[in-house]
């Protein structure tokens, strides 16, 4: 049976995927990463998120000059596809299904775990948080398989949730906190060692998720023009609540003691705000927030070997996952195998954070690094097509593009300096985009033999 187009989504929920799936874990999973990089500066903190979003904010404005020109599904393929090659559409798919949407996928999942047991008081560990992981991702694919526009409508609402501890909190902050004494600490031997720029990687963690939206992109209502309208609003909205949000819990709780209680920061704050009944009000909207972003995750990510096997010669057994349930009109034997491929990374995770072979970072964090640099080739392609005088406007073929690039710059060098282990990961990144492009061409060659 072949796909039947509907337009299922409106403006409101491409919006809300791209902040749904963006804040999330990281502002709550990350903040202390950021002040450690840092040397507990909030300041240089607040420039950090400042100089992360620039890889969000344009990187958004450029792809959406790509997406408004196509309403085809496959997102991010259909892009490389229609506008690159369909060599590297392969490549770029392989790595999304097969590294970056699975790990982006079980590590937020994981986050969920640490909240609820801090919820319940339970002494857990990696093991119990992984469990709690695993259960929520299963029933987050089944009800995304067995009915998508559930899994719209609740990514709706937890948007609209997962924003009230953010604002609640920003605001308490920032009026009952200290922001001048803060921003005082400008932690000058950090400045002058430039090792504050490793914090961009956690940044980007907390950014990333905005290119999954496109994923739905021929899903969307009127696509060609409101998932350009969504990207370029979304990431205005979440720059403005992540600064604020980041600026009072630091500058409340103080760097210190957000640096020693690490995730269970924003429980402390509220419960030091609004008392031991509010602030586990707080943490239940919170654990929604993370649920939220898992969602618009796997919402996406259901979608992309069925994307692949579309193109016959991109996916092995095509024919297997390019089939449509009769009675779901969704690609569910796609949706199997993006599950599939969770529960392996989160085995990966489960091994390299109860060792802590990666310090306070995660196998995710290397994946959206690839990602990003992955991006360059469409910020090009922009740019060629302002040349051609495709685009009108210099803004937005040139200006636009060129901050993008530097956004990704600062995000790999943020990375590739955090560590050999990181060089590591990026090479097995390396290694499966290698591999798609391979696969390509070897099937090429017998189809044309």
């Amino acid at each position: 049976m072949e796909y039947q187009k509907q337009e299922r989504y409106s403006l409101f929920t491409a919006i809300t995927m791209i902040v749904g799936i963006c804040i999330g874990s990281g502002i709550f999973f990350k903040a202390d990463n950021v002040l450690s990089a840092t040397n507990g500066s909030i300041f240089w903190g607040v420039v950090l998120f400042v100089l992360g979003a620039i890889a969000i904010i344009f990187g958004g404005l450029t792809v959406a000059e790509l997406a408004s020109r196509t309403d085809k599904p496959g997102g991010v393929i259909t892009y490389s596809e229609e506008f690159v090659s369909m060599r590297y559409a392969t490549a770029f798919g392989w790595f999304h299904t097969l590294v970056y949407y699975p790990s982006l996928t079980f590590v937020v999942a994981f986050v969920i775990g640490i909240y609820t047991s801090t919820l319940f008081g339970w002494d857990m560990g990696v093991g119990g948080w992984c469990l709690i992981g695993v259960a929520f991702t299963t029933l987050c694919f089944l009800y995304n398989t067995l009915s998508p526009k559930f899994g719209g409508l609740f990514q709706n609402a937890s948007c609209i949730i997962k924003v009230i501890p953010l604002i609640l909190l920003a605001f308490c902050g920032l009026v009952w906190g200290d922001p001048a004494s803060g921003f005082a600490n400008l932690a000058e031997q950090t400045q002058n060692s430039g090792k504050w720029i490793m914090g961009i990687s956690a940044v980007a963690f907390s950014y990333d998720g905005w290119i999954i939206s496109t994923s739905i992109a021929h899903e969307i209502k009127n696509s060609k023009r409101n998932l350009p309208r969504a990207l370029i609003i979304a990431p205005l909205i979440i720059l403005f609540l992540y600064i604020a949000y980041f600026i009072s819990v630091s500058t409340y709780l103080g760097s210190a003691t957000v640096l020693e209680t690490g995730d269970n920061a924003v429980y402390i704050m509220a419960e030091q705000l609004l008392g031991t009944t509010f602030s586990k009000l707080i943490l239940v909207f919170v654990i929604i927030s993370v649920m939220g972003t898992v969602n618009g995750i796997v919402l996406g990510g259901i979608r992309l070997p069925y994307g692949l096997a579309l193109r016959g010669s991109a996916m092995p057994a095509a024919g297997w996952f390019s089939k449509i349930n009769d009675r779901l009109n969704m690609p569910v034997n796609s949706a199997i195998f993006m599950y599939g491929m969770a529960m392996l990374w989160g085995a990966i995770h489960y091994i390299t954070t109860s060792r802590g072979l990666l310090g306070g970072s995660d196998v995710s964090e290397i994946a959206i690094c690839a990602s990003y640099l992955l991006y360059i080739v469409f910020y090009w392609k922009v740019f060629q097509m302002w040349r051609a005088g495709e685009i009108k406007s210099f803004f937005r073929g040139v200006i636009c593009p060129i901050f993008a690039t530097v956004g990704v710059g600062l995000v790999a060098y943020g990375s590739l300096i955090g560590g050999p282990l990181y060089v590591v990961y990026l090479g097995i990144s390396a290694v499966v985009i290698a591999c798609g492009m391979l696969y390509y061409q070897q099937k090429t060659k017998k189809l044309s033999a």
